[in-house]
């Protein structure tokens, strides 16, 4: 390695946009003269990078010319290099620009790999063991710095550091074919889901490129393998989609579900009435929402409200304490499928305007603006989003048709929603704008007739035939 101690590090510095806005922190640094630059979106990820610089200067690492990283980060070559240290090196290479929810993918996606790449016939700790601790903490690189580790952990980390293989083993055929086979089936030998399969084989050969990339290895081996991915399957099981008759009674059982059930009651709402993401939903603020007033109608003497619009501007999606900067659980991101910044405006029914109403007079929003928050306070927690749901549902539901799929997660609000756009007439084009969408995928996984359309359609064909329904009618 062609290094210098000439190092100079520079203090982070926060770019802004033309409206003062902080969009980025930039961390830069020269070695023998050599500029370099590292850009993150999150000012804590810049200071990660910033301290690991400064302590290795101060240890007094030699910094390498050409990548101008320390000793300790650059990586050697392949056959120096175990398995495991490499899957690490990678993981705290990607962490800091991945979204939370991305770097638990990766571990998860490592943990299954790493056992093909290690000792046979070699006395070792349980299995179960073996995948707590690599995805926990040894690809957790917070909680793999935490110095005050379990005893047990301590253990099995140790274990796996002592009989990872060399990177370059990878290059052997049937290493190579066992590290595909096991990220793309399940523990017990059945082909994985196809979604897992294929995001886990992407991140498997992710880690190999970036392995060719460094050098470490001549060839990604993973890379000209054949694997034949489960039959696709996007389209929604019809069976979970639930009619209007159905989702407003689930709805309103919801309601009647102590002690979160009435302050989460519009948040279900809206993933049904406006066909929210559940992490959209959570992360409404009051000021998304243009509510027109109620106006009287004289002649039915009723108030009656209006259609107004919710403009979705961020997504809070449950990643898990340990994944995120923050120590929230769950991470404040984008919308899906769409620039960081980027809106989506969906109309709000009047329906959903009277309740959006209702529930800003009963319980207003916190210092955030957010309207959805937990007993104590701050975000919805996961356990209890999916504890109201499953009670109401046990509520509404007769026992034979709670055994069914019909709403068995609240995701299945946001797909009766978008059934219900579309038996309606709403033009896909549309349809997918509102739900955050491409028509193609739209057409391919939520065109789904609602419960009790297929009646509907058997008339109409009988009518077309020249059969008279009862009535007389044809």
């Amino acid at each position: 390695m062609n290094s210098t101690y000439k190092v100079r590090i520079w203090s982070i510095k926060p770019r802004k946009n033309q409206k003062g806005k902080v969009t980025s922190y930039g961390v830069r640094w020269s070695v023998d003269g050599g500029a370099f630059y590292e850009s993150f979106k999150v000012r804590t990820q810049a200071e990660g990078r910033h301290a690991d610089l400064l302590s290795a200067q101060r240890r007094g690492e030699p910094f390498d010319i050409e990548t101008g990283l320390p000793r300790s980060l650059v990586l050697p070559r392949g056959a120096d290099m175990s398995w495991y240290e490499f899957a690490c090196k990678y993981v705290d290479v990607k962490w800091p620009n991945a979204a939370a929810t991305y770097r638990r993918t990766i571990a998860e996606a490592l943990t299954v790999a790493t056992p093909a790449m290690l000792k046979a016939g070699v006395a070792k700790p349980d299995d179960k063991a073996i995948r707590s601790v690599l995805c926990k903490w040894a690809f957790n690189p917070k909680k793999r710095r935490q110095e005050d580790k379990p005893a047990d952990v301590v253990n099995v980390l140790r274990w796996i550091e002592r009989n990872s293989l060399p990177l370059d083993s990878a290059m052997k055929p049937d290493n190579a074919r066992a590290l595909l086979n096991a990220v793309v089936t399940r523990l017990d030998g059945k082909p994985g889901a196809r979604t897992v399969a294929r995001q886990r084989r992407m991140i498997l050969n992710n880690a190999l490129n970036f392995a060719v990339e460094r050098e470490l290895i001549d060839v990604n081996p993973v890379k000209p393998l054949k694997w034949t991915a489960p039959k696709p399957s996007r389209a929604i099981d019809r069976r979970r989609v639930a009619n209007p008759v159905q989702a407003r009674t689930l709805l309103r059982a919801v309601r009647k579900v102590r002690r979160s059930g009435p302050g989460l009651y519009a948040c279900y709402a809206a993933m049904y009435f406006a066909a929210l993401r559940p992490e959209e939903a959570v992360n409404l603020r009051a000021s998304n929402l243009t509510l027109p007033e109620p106006t009287w109608n004289g002649k039915a003497g009723v108030w009656e409200n209006g259609w107004g619009d919710i403009c979705i501007e961020g997504a809070a999606p449950h990643a898990g304490k340990a994944w995120t900067d923050t120590g929230k659980a769950r991470d404040a991101r984008g919308l899906k499928h769409r620039e960081r910044g980027e809106v989506r405006h969906v109309p709000c029914p009047p329906e959903l305007t009277r309740i959006l109403r209702e529930h800003l007079t009963t319980y207003g929003s916190d210092a955030d603006g957010r309207l959805f928050r937990g007993v104590r306070g701050g975000e919805v927690p996961l356990i209890t989003w999916n504890r109201v749901w499953q009670a109401a549902r046990a509520a509404a539901l007769t026992e034979e048709v709670a055994a069914t799929p019909l709403a068995k997660r609240p995701y299945d609000l946001r797909h009766a929603a978008v059934s219900t756009w579309l038996n309606g007439g709403v033009p896909a084009t549309l349809v997918a704008e509102w739900a955050g969408h491409s028509v193609e995928v739209l057409l391919e996984v939520y065109a789904k007739c609602l419960d009790g359309q297929d009646q509907l359609a058997m008339r109409q064909v009988q009518q077309a035939l020249g059969h008279r329904d009862p009535s007389g009618e044809r």
